[in-house]
């Protein structure tokens, strides 16, 4: 059951991360003014910031099951939107929509913790969260590998399906989970800005994420304009290979959840911490041949992914351990919080790329894992 929840929630997040390389193709199918082209990322983002503000709570409110399949079905029916139109505004439309549906997979995390033993829950949310990770890494260069192979059309289709016979499968897999909360949906949402002021460790937990967060989609925004540039110079499928090697960091959240569970969270923070630090000074310091460069670039990207996972996981096993009846909102408000992290870095990595290059980029993205020791510090 848990590798089924892993497995799913990383089908889920990787609609998010689909028309990321996709831009120019998808631009220019539907007339898509080259200065608005960044909205079909921006409104899939912004829908799924609405969904985890206002769809994620109703976990606490509504049964479960039912909410993550009629989400995966309004999924579904927004890809399949995507896919057709030649509209540039039916397009974003069904962007936002993708973005509100794909919440379905914040819904599934506390349905794991639910499950899983207090004992273990941190490494049974590990192993969902590794799925998760690796949607987030292996949808770009999936979705390059497909639109090579069929067209950028292929990619939504097929997520569209997928997204259908998961709906099918979790409404025969998952158990029913109906929460006992007693309160109205207006109170719910109310009740989210209560916990942000009643729940230290929530904000504590978001701030360190947000930071790590800002940093790897730093990294991984301009990391290809990197890679495809002068220096580098690789093919789409090079950058597709580069991004799937990323993978591997996905392995640190199983064992930071372990070590969780063992009520080692505070040093398996600061570790994830150091080796987002670890991850930017590399290339920083290390400079040589260009097979080398790129070398470092796939460590960085390996260590960087490693922090971002490990300290993720610990927070949700650290928010999991409060009351069963607000996980939902808690979970909902805790990736809102660090989905804005990753706003601002991925924004900011563009204009430092424009302004100041690679280097400017690494400077900055150092900055990000260095202000959250500076909170930890302060822990």
């Amino acid at each position: 059951m848990v590798w089924l929840l892993a497995i799913a929630t990383g089908l889920i997040v990787a609609n998010l991360y689909y028309a990321q390389t996709l831009i120019g193709p998808i631009s220019a199918a539907t007339g898509l003014d080259p200065g608005a082209a960044g909205l079909i990322v921006t409104l899939t983002q912004v829908g799924y910031c609405l969904g985890l503000l206002f769809i994620v709570p109703l976990g606490d409110l509504l049964e479960n099951r039912r909410l993550i399949v009629t989400a995966l079905l309004l999924t579904a029916l927004a890809l399949l939107a995507a896919s057709f139109t030649s509209s540039a505004r039916l397009f974003l439309f069904a962007s936002l929509c993708i973005g509100i549906g794909s919440v379905a997979a914040q819904i599934v995390v506390p349905i794991a913790a639910h499950l899983s033993q207090p004992a273990t829950r941190g490494k049974t949310v590990g192993k969902v969260m590794s799925g998760l990770m690796m949607g987030i890494m292996l949808a770009r260069p999936v979705a390059s590998l497909v639109t090579d192979a069929f067209g950028w059309h292929a990619i939504f289709v097929l997520s569209a399906i997928t997204m259908a016979a998961l709906a099918l499968l979790l409404r025969a897999r998952l158990p029913q989970r109906q929460p006992q909360s007693g309160m109205h949906y207006f109170a719910l949402l109310g009740s989210l800005w209560h916990l942000l002021k009643t729940t230290p460790v929530l904000r504590r937990r978001a701030a360190y994420q947000a930071c790590m967060f800002g940093a790897f989609s730093m990294f991984w925004t301009c990391v290809s304009l990197e890679l495809t540039g002068p220096y580098f110079h690789l093919s789409q499928t090079g950058v597709a290979l580069f991004a799937l090697v990323g993978v591997a960091g996905a392995i640190a959240s199983p064992i930071a959840g372990h070590r969780a569970d063992q009520g080692k969270s505070r040093s398996t923070t600061i570790i994830a911490l150091m080796l987002g630090t670890l991850a930017f000074a590399l290339p920083l310091l290390i400079h040589s041949s260009r097979l080398v460069d790129l070398g470092v670039l796939v460590l960085t990207s390996i260590i960087l992914d490693m922090g971002v996972s490990a300290n993720l996981v610990t927070g949700q096993r650290a928010l999991f351990a409060l009351p069963a009846e607000i996980r939902s909102r808690l979970n909902g408000l805790y990736i809102a919080l660090f989905f804005m992290g990753g706003a601002i870095g991925s924004s900011l990595g563009g204009w430092m790329y424009a302004a100041h290059g690679w280097t400017g980029v690494l400077w900055a993205g150092l900055c990000f894992p260095v202000i959250a020791l500076g909170l930890y510090a302060t822990e």
